[in-house]
């Protein structure tokens, strides 16, 4: 098989077949024509132009791998049914939770505003009265607050665990109610009920036509007072001017995006001003772990007709 491999990623460890060629492409370019007979496509940090070009061009494809934890760009350039899309999903687990971990400490804690004391070479005492206040003091530690998170896959698997052994209680929100990995979770039908006692609301959702600005000025207004937001899944769930109304208004306490609608986020967005609002530049997963071995073994299937991993439902 021919096998087109991205420059974005070192994948100098696949284990190949004697019969296999690999050819490394740059996926900020169309793929050259004479490697448009290519069999297999990994996909990882490609632009849409290159993935619209792939999809048009590549008509020997039988496997589009995006190393991806969300399969959304390549599903939105449109590739044949005849090749099978596969995921990337556990690949960023880990380093997807920490990163996440680190937002809602920082905002519970308050960091930001840390941040903003020490350019400014203020001593907050205004923050340090407001964390021994025993009526707010709560706000500031995971330690007996409600933690949900939305989308409860296995990112939600490895960062549960981490929030629990802060003292958080952990809930989540999924496709359908009961228990996941051992935690309670609520439907979509059921989840501005369950947000009245959340205190974390941590989004991990894909994008959609189902889920496309499911965070809206609705669920914001059923969530807890006090309560912060972290979203660590995709930009589009988000409607910004209602997050942005939200935060200048007080009615949420703080959030952190590491996702945008736009990316790179333009210069003249409001979400650079926004108060109580931190932003990091996707930087939660990008870098998989473990691509080589799932690549191999997916490789494998396709030479055997065993069954592929992470499979997406193109339905």
């Amino acid at each position: 098989m021919k096998i087109l491999l991205p420059d974005t990623i070192d994948l100098s460890a696949l284990d190949l077949g004697p019969a296999d060629t690999a050819v490394v492409y740059d996926p900020a370019v169309a793929i050259p024509s004479e490697h448009r007979d290519a069999e297999v496509l990994v996909a990882w940090r490609n632009t849409a132009d290159n993935l619209a070009d792939a999809a048009q061009h590549l008509g020997s494809l039988k496997l589009v791998q995006t190393l991806a934890a969300g399969p959304d760009a390549v599903l939105a350039a449109g590739f044949s049914p005849d090749a099978v899309v596969t995921s990337g999903r556990s690949l960023h687990d880990e380093t997807v939770a920490e990163h996440t971990l680190a937002l809602v400490l920082a905002l519970v804690r308050r960091l930001d505003l840390m941040r903003d004391a020490q350019r400014d070479s203020v001593w907050h005492e205004q923050f340090l009265d407001a964390q021994r206040d025993p009526a707010t003091e709560q706000l500031y530690t995971l330690a007996g607050a409600h933690v949900c998170i939305w989308g409860f896959g296995s990112i939600a698997r490895t960062l549960a665990p981490m929030l629990e052994l802060l003292g958080a209680s952990v809930t989540g929100v999924a496709s359908s109610s009961g228990t996941r990995h051992g935690y309670e979770v609520v439907d979509d039908a059921g989840l501005p009920a369950h947000l009245a006692e959340v205190d974390v609301l941590i989004s991990l959702l894909p994008a959609t036509g189902q889920t496309e600005k499911a965070f809206d000025g609705r669920l914001i207004g059923a969530l807890k007072p006090g309560a912060v937001f972290v979203n660590v899944g995709r930009g589009a769930t988000v409607d910004e001017s209602a997050l942005v109304d939200a935060l200048t208004s007080g009615r949420l306490r703080a959030a952190a995006l590491d996702v945008m609608q736009q990316e790179p986020l333009p210069a003249d967005s409001p979400l650079w001003a926004t108060p109580n609002l931190l932003l990091t530049p996707h930087a939660a997963g990008n870098r998989p772990r473990g691509a080589a071995p799932l690549i191999a073994r997916n490789l494998d299937a396709l030479r055997t007709g065993g069954p592929l991993e992470n499979v997406v439902d193109r339905d």
